[in-house]
């Protein structure tokens, strides 16, 4: 860990940028001098970037469809993009699911174990979550038991059923695809997927049921893609407070009103809307109903999206930059991140003039440092 002094940036505290020193020791921001100093004139340095759901690491895990044998090297490589885009808390969010292949409950686990087991080689605080289909009925014995075992704290619900068309008979499109994906016979795939629809009266008691005991374990719940106020209501009541990317204004407000947490995708604000007709991004955080802004699945995003709502004056900078790291951390419950404040961890993230990231340090640890930047350091060590 540095036990250095940073003079010459601009810091970014409650209130905006400040002509200041930071100084972190033994992995924590400080408000003591400190004999080593490093020259960042030029620089701004922000919290580092708190990413609350991104599935963006599935190309590092899984290349070319088929799981690595060296899941770990996997990790690293999905770590170093993480720390290359200012993320120094990376929730890497993971599916079990229907659907089966780099979705399903094996595949899951290989993942599971091994951010479990790679996380201590990591600079970059790598936390899992698991997205568990609700209909997965015949997976709900012992999943809270998996679940303490992966040290997930984390667990999304999604339904990504098409009911509709299930409920006329008719096959889905892409179905054909998605089975030999998943190795199935499409057949096979369409049947399963019918069985599942049919038991869709099973699910809410059974959600019920596996929401108390996660919640008795201290798992933090979500839900994935509401649409409807009550909807909402329902997974309020199950003790589910944190709606990921809702698709309607009546689900965010719903959230909102109940004091639940509301994340928004980042590639949603770039892109000025999302992809798939939904309710846009930066509609909802203009109206106040965003509490964080998460990677989904581009890791770039969340930096360019809280640059790009200051530079519109949508909002502040502060505040723009709170929804990549405060908001997240209030989201996820840690108390000890996302602003620059003495005693909390040394998380933060260097721009440079245009930008882009210059370095990123975890916990007081280089995660990641091109450039210039890098020759100040070794002068200055």
């Amino acid at each position: 860990m540095l036990n250095v002094e940073f003079t010459g940036a601009d810091v970014l505290g409650a209130a905006g940028f400040e002509d200041r020193t930071l100084s972190i020791t033994d992995g924590v921001i400080s408000d003591q001098n400190m004999p080593r100093r490093v020259d960042l004139s030029g620089f701004r340095i922000l919290p580092g970037i708190i990413d609350v759901h991104g599935d963006g690491f599935e190309r590092h895990l899984a290349p070319r469809r088929g799981a690595m044998k060296q899941m770990h090297e996997g990790l690293l490589a999905a770590e170093a993009e993480l720390a290359a885009n200012g993320i120094t808390t990376g929730v890497m969010a993971q599916f079990a699911s229907w659907e089966g292949g780099l979705r399903s409950m094996d595949f899951a686990d290989q993942v599971l174990c091994a951010i479990r087991d790679t996380r201590g080689a990591m600079v970059t605080d790598i936390r899992p979550q698991l997205r568990f289909e609700t209909h997965l009925l015949d997976d709900y014995d012992g999943l809270p038991e998996k679940i303490a075992d992966w040290g997930v704290e984390y667990v999304v619900f999604n339904d990504h059923l098409p009911h509709d068309r299930l409920a006329e008979g008719r096959k889905p499109p892409r179905v054909v695809g998605q089975a030999l994906k998943a190795g199935r016979n499409p057949e096979v795939h369409f049947a399963m997927m019918l069985e599942m629809h049919r038991r869709t009266n099973e699910v809410p008691a059974a959600l019920d049921a596996l929401c108390a005991r996660l919640q008795t374990q201290g798992v933090q719940m979500g839900s994935h893609d509401d649409s409807t106020q009550m909807g909402c209501a329902t997974w309020q009541a199950r003790g589910v407070h944190v709606a990921e990317f809702p698709e309607t204004l009546e689900a965010a407000e719903a959230t909102k009103s109940a004091q639940g947490r509301v994340v928004l995708g980042a590639p949603n604000v770039v892109r000025g809307g999302s992809h798939k007709g939904n309710v846009s991004a930066l509609d909802l955080i203009i109206m106040g109903h965003c509490d964080a802004i998460a990677s989904d699945y581009h890791y770039p995003s969340p930096r360019r999206a809280a640059l790009m709502l200051a530079k519109s004056g949508a909002m502040d900078f502060a505040q723009a930059w709170g929804l990549v790291s405060k908001g997240p951390a209030d989201v996820l419950g840690l108390k000890d991140r996302g602003q620059l404040k003495a005693g909390l961890r040394a998380d933060l993230v260097v721009l440079d003039a245009q930008d882009k990231v210059a370095a990123t340090l975890s916990q007081g640890r280089v995660s990641y440092m091109s450039g210039d930047i890098a020759d100040r350091f070794v002068n200055a060590f």
